[in-house]
This record gives structure tokens, sequence and C-alpha cells, in this order.
């Protein structure tokens, strides 16, 4: 029977119906969709919104019942946690890629004095991080105490063995695969997945056990949340509402086409003295054909010059040219009383004589997820109630919009320092509200701006208004750990640290053309190395390939679905020859080393997800990095190219140049702290056993018994 022959309230009661029916089927997982490297896909995004909301319904409920025996066992437990505590509180304070030796340097120059008055009421080491050097691989390690061997995580990007193609590291998402037909609809009769990849166990999973609760507010690989004592609001590698890391969108009355690679361009059409256009959202998975949803929209021009309002899903909107919207609401019409919610901001980043639109992307609305994306599921909409809506998106600075020239280095500012501020917030709300247990917060603002504003520090730009962009932003961060350490008393103890520090990038290495014209790896005929994701190699007669930032793989038979290299003794004389030839590899056009060391992964750490680590780690030079075709996977005609983007400073290089930062209000006894320290120190500091496989080790000495709190 068709849809239109039914009472509009009917199709609406059977959707609902149905949905929950889903929720009480087992999911059907035999069918699991392959991940893009951008992220899960965005055909969850229904049925996150209609389930997210049931499950809160459902758990709301079963709070209301069972809250007086939890407070019971919460009150009996968290009593029996403390016993063995040398601290009430722990605060980790993360500063994403804050580097050592420009924190020296400011901190000499007397430019971080709260920092510095850290260092002297407790200590200070440099700390050393992950290899590789990146931000997923190095918080992962940080909450699981493990080295990445242990935890899954190398990289962003990992490879599907059968295919070759990138998969995201992180997190699997995808939608049913199982649908009954309901006139024009497609009613899900099966659970979607939404699956960490990350393995191991955290120190707040750990701490939770014993009755220890922590707020985690941001930290990286967190998406989806896990279940334990505490709060958490997931980070890095959560998607947007399209199910990419990030894309943005342009609007402009330009009819040149333009490519972007983390973005889109839309035709703004003129109306009268105004402007027309359509926003895209996700697919609608209710439908046979999953068209993207779509909410138009339209500008109209103010009584002053550079005014104009901005009429979107039904309200209206003030905004001025060259200032950033607050988080307007968007509401996508999936089918009759389903909406699909999200969020973004909006600028007008030129008027004349051309008029262009800039959206960021569209983030998933914390106060209706589409996507799990805290724990408890209500933590997202608390927040937003308690401090107004915020960025959920993983890397929620928008770095390829600046790339891309889509935006100006002033706006990506303005955006990045309000991100700082809502992060801020929540960090000192569960300052204010915590008094004891753990607050742990990371603040990738750090990370962002030295990304993409090193090159005005490393003097490949002229002197002007953003030379001093990098040294205002440790200001800032000194700043902020100096309002951190009026929630510090005796019995906390207070950790701000960084997984990784910063270097320089000019120049860009793709080992997949030096693996070509060393005859590692072969294209097929025709294919000339343009195509991305691995496409177009000849795995019958490749030996070893590259794509992400972490390192070279080997086409080992037995792993890799065309594996050419037989493990043992031949794939270790591969790996040794080499190692042999890209340490010290030159840049012909530079004069300079752009690899300082080759390792190889087997000999730096072992554990059970070892197969998917790279074969070997590249341990670039200061000023060198895997390019961005290679990052892609892709195998271009030359081996080094100039990196002309404002993305100019990097760590994916050799992490013994690149370790980050340990500051404490305690004297810190270990002389070499690494960042697999921290999961057993924080045990440790609350008398939590350390578990057997956990690596790391205190950076405090063992208190006496008597000493504890």
């Amino acid at each position: 029977m068709r849809a239109s022959r039914w009472p509009p309230s009917v199709p609406t009661v059977l959707l609902g119906l149905l949905a929950v029916a889903a929720l009480l089927l087992p999911a059907d997982q035999s069918e699991g969709i392959s991940l893009a490297y951008v992220g899960p896909g965005a055909g969850f995004a229904f049925m996150g919104s209609l389930l997210g909301m049931i499950s809160a319904i459902l758990m709301t409920v079963l709070s209301i019942v069972v809250w007086p025996a939890r407070l019971l066992w919460n009150l009996l437990r968290r009593r029996q946690g403390y016993r063995k505590a040398r601290v009430r509180k722990l605060i980790f304070l993360g500063l994403d890629g804050l580097d050592p030796v420009l924190t020296e340097r400011f901190m000499a120059e007397g430019k971080l004095p709260n920092l510095a008055a850290l260092r002297e009421q407790g200590g200070y080491r440099r700390l050393r991080t992950t290899f590789p050097a990146l931000s997923p691989v190095a918080w992962s390690t940080f909450a699981t105490g493990v080295n990445p061997a242990r935890h899954n995580i190398f990289d962003f990007l990992s490879r599907n063995l059968k295919s070759y193609l990138p998969e995201l590291s992180s997190s699997r998402v995808s939608g049913p695969t199982r649908f009954i037909g309901l006139g024009r609809y497609r009613i899900p009769l099966s659970n979607p997945l939404v699956e960490l990849r990350r393995k191991s166990t955290t120190f707040w999973k750990l701490l939770g056990d014993q009755g220890i609760a922590s707020t985690i507010l941001r930290v990286p690989i967190t998406f989806p949340p896990e279940q334990f004592n505490g709060r958490l609001l997931s980070a890095m590698c959560t998607p947007d509402l399209l199910g990419t890391q990030g894309s943005f969108t342009q609007f402009t009355t330009r009819v040149a086409e333009a490519t972007f690679e983390n973005g889109s361009r839309y035709p703004l059409r003129r109306q009268g003295h105004g402007f027309q256009g359509v926003l895209c959202g996700p697919p609608n998975s209710l439908r046979d054909g999953a068209a993207a949803l779509e909410i138009p929209f339209s500008l109209a021009p103010g009584d002053k010059p550079g005014h104009y309002t901005l009429h979107l899903c039904g309200a209206a909107h003030p905004m001025r040219a060259g200032e950033h919207s607050p988080w307007l609401k968007l509401a996508f019409h999936a089918a009759p009383g389903i909406n699909v919610h999200g969020i973004a901001r909006f600028l007008i980043t030129e008027t004349a004589p051309e008029f262009s639109l800039y959206v960021t992307p569209i983030n998933i609305d914390p106060e209706s997820p589409a996507l799990p994306i805290s724990h408890p599921s209500y933590y997202s909409s608390y927040l937003a109630k308690l401090l107004g809506d915020y960025a959920t998106v993983g890397m929620a600075e928008d770095t390829w919009a600046l790339n891309e020239g889509v935006i100006d280095e002033d706006a990506f500012l303005a955006q990045a320092w309000s991100i700082q501020a809502e992060r801020e917030s929540m960090f000192f709300s569960a300052l204010d509200r915590t008094r004891q247990g753990v607050v742990a917060c990371v603040f990738d603002t750090s990370d962002r701006v030295q990304h993409m504003f090193f090159r005005h520090l490393d003097g490949r730009s002229p002197a002007g208004p953003h030379t001093g962009v990098i040294e205002d932003l440790y200001r800032r961060m000194d700043a902020l750990v100096g309002r951190t350490m009026q929630h510090v008393d005796s019995s906390t103890a207070l950790f701000v640290l960084s997984d990784h520090g910063f270097r320089s990038f000019r120049r860009g290495v793709n080992l997949n053309a030096w693996l070509r014209d060393n005859g590692y790896l072969v294209m097929k005929d025709g294919p000339d190395g343009a195509a991305g994701y691995l496409r177009g190699i000849d795995w019958s007669r490749t030996r070893a390939y590259t794509f992400g930032l972490a390192g070279l793989y080997l086409n080992l038979k037995g792993r890799e679905s065309q594996g050419l290299v037989q493990p043992g003794p031949e794939a270790a004389a591969l790996r040794q020859e080499l190692i042999e030839k890209l340490t010290g590899l030159p840049d012909p056009q530079t004069g300079e080393t752009a690899i300082r060391a080759m390792y190889a992964t087997g000999e730096l750490y072992r554990g059970p997800y070892l197969d998917a680590a790279p074969d070997l780690i590249v341990g670039f030079e200061d000023g060198y990095r895997s390019s961005w075709d290679a990052a892609l996977g892709k195998t271009s005609r030359e081996v080094f190219t100039d990196n002309p983007k404002a993305w100019s400073g990097d760590h994916c290089i050799d992490p013994l140049l690149v370790p980050g930062i340990l500051f404490s209000n305690r004297p810190i006894e270990s002389l070499d702290p690494g960042i697999e320290d921290m999961a057993p120190t924080a045990l440790a500091l609350f008398g939590v056993d350390q578990p057997a496989w956990m690596e790391g080790r205190p950076v405090f000495p063992a208190a006496p018994a008597e000493a504890r709190a």
C-alpha cells in the first residue's frame, strides 16, 4: 500500500514502532560496510537520531527507577575506592602539540609565568612520544599505558588487507543491513554498527571499576564513547553529520569550478538584491536512492553596508560580513515526524563584486546527536543546555578551508579561539563540580594553530600581522594553566602535558615515487599514479608501498590479499635493505637530508596487533614529511615537492625530534618519562594496582602508607 493512502498520522506511528522494534533486534554485522578513509559514512544519521531519542527516553525512565539503589551503591563503592588514594583529585590538562623547545625558550624569556611557577613548585620534563608521533597514536597510549601494538592505533588511517583501500583507523560505523518497505520508505529492521577500534582498557575505566569517577573531555580516540563510571565527550575522529572528518561548504556567485580536498562548492543564486542557496545534508536512508537531504536558505541585505539577514529553517539570523554566526540549528526532514539534526556556523567572506558564503562542516547536534558522542548519552545535551551549543566534530578547527583559501587567516583564528573558549567553559565547569576523581581535558587549538602558522615562525612568510601568532598561542595556553592552578589544593595532582612537539614542514617526500623509481613498486600499464588510495598499483609485482603519515608497508604474502613478499628471512632482508637505502636519503634540490632514520616496528614494540602496523616507521628530518600525495596513497611523478599550503608545521617526523612536555605540581622522579607512563601514574595516585599488561610506570615514587590521603 502506498504511503500516500495512509492518514497523515499513520506513517509516523508505524515508523516509530518499527524503529523501536529495530532496537530490540540483534545487530546483524555479517554484511558490515567497510569505511571510507574520511569517516564512517552518513547512512547512520537517520537511525542515530531516532534511536538516540528513544534510547534517551528509555534511559531516563530506567535511571529514575534505579536511582535510589545506584546512589547507595555508588556511595559505598566510592568510600572503598578512595581508601588507598594518595590524592582526592587528579587533573590532566592536555595541550596538544605544545613544543618543549618553544616552551623552554618562552619560559626563559619570562613569557610563560604560570608554567615557570608550576615547574618550580613541582617539576618539568620533556615527555617521550610514540612511534609514530601522531596524535591518535600518542593519546591512545596516554589513555591505556601500552604501546601501539597493544592498542591498535598506528595512524589516522589503516589499510584493508583485502582491498588495500584505506580505512579510518579509530572507529567503524555502518548502517542497518535489513529493511522493510513501507510505500516510499525503507524502514531499518537491524541495528547499526558503531565500533571503537582502539583496543586495551583506559585508566578511567579501571578507576571507575574501583568507584573513582572521571570526567573525560575531548581526549582523542574516544568515539564512540565507552561505558564506564564517569562522563565523557568524544573528540578526534568524531565525524560530522555527513560522515566525514570535516567537510566545509562554500556558496558563491562565481561561475568557475573548484575542487576542494575536504569541501564542496555550490552555486549561490542572485534573487533581487539577495541570494538563495541549498545546503546539502546526509543521504536520506529512509528513501530508495538515498538522495541527500536538503535545506533551502536565503540571504537578504540589511539597512547598512555589510549587514544581511540569513533565513534558514524558519528563523531569521542577522549577519555581518567577516563575522562568524553563532551555531545555528539545522533540521533535515527525512520522513513525517522524523528530522536529522545538525549545527553549523556561517561566514560571509566576500560581498563585491562576487558574493561568497562559507559554512563550517555540519556538526552533530549535541542536543540531538545522530551518533553517540558522549557517555552517558545525555551528557552532550547537558553540556549544551548548560553552556550553549559547541563544536562536536573531531577536528573542529577548519584547517582545510584555510588551506584551500576559502577562509583567510583572521577568520581561521577567530574560529579557533571560539572553539578554545567552548572547551575552556566545559573544562572549568567540570573542575567547579568535581570534588574528587579525575578531570582530563585535551585542548587541540595549540596543535591546529601551529600547523597553520608555523611559516610565520620559521621565516618563510614576511613579517606581518600574524608574525606573533604562535607566541601569542603559548601565552594563552600559559594563562589557561594559571586559571587551572586556582583549582588545585594540597590533595590535588595536576599534570600539564602535550603528546608531541612541532617542527617546520617545508618539503614533502613521496616514498611511493621513490619505491617505483627503485623497483619496489610497479604501476599497471596506463595509470600515471595520480589516482589516490593506492589505485593503479600492480600488486603482483609490488613489494612495498606507503600511505598515510606513519610509514612503509611490505606487500606480505599471507597478510595482504595479493602479497608477494614471503614472511621470515625474505621479509627481514627487504626491511633491512629499505632501512639502509632510505636512512640519510638526500634531497637533490636542497642538499639536505630528508630521512634521519628508519625504524623496524618489530624492534620497537610487541603486541597482538603488530600486523596492523607499518613495517617501517619513517623518521623524517626537520623540515620534511610525507607529501600530501603520498598520504593519500598516490604515486606522484616527483619524489620531492615543496609544501605550498598554509599547513606549514608538523610533527610526523622522527619521534626523537618532537617530544612533548610534562609539568606537574609534584616532583617528577622519572628522568625520562614517556606518555605511556600517565595511565599507571593515575592508577598509582589513587592506590589502584597496575594491571600486568600495562607497560608504563608511575612517574612519582611510591608513597608510604601513612602519607596517603
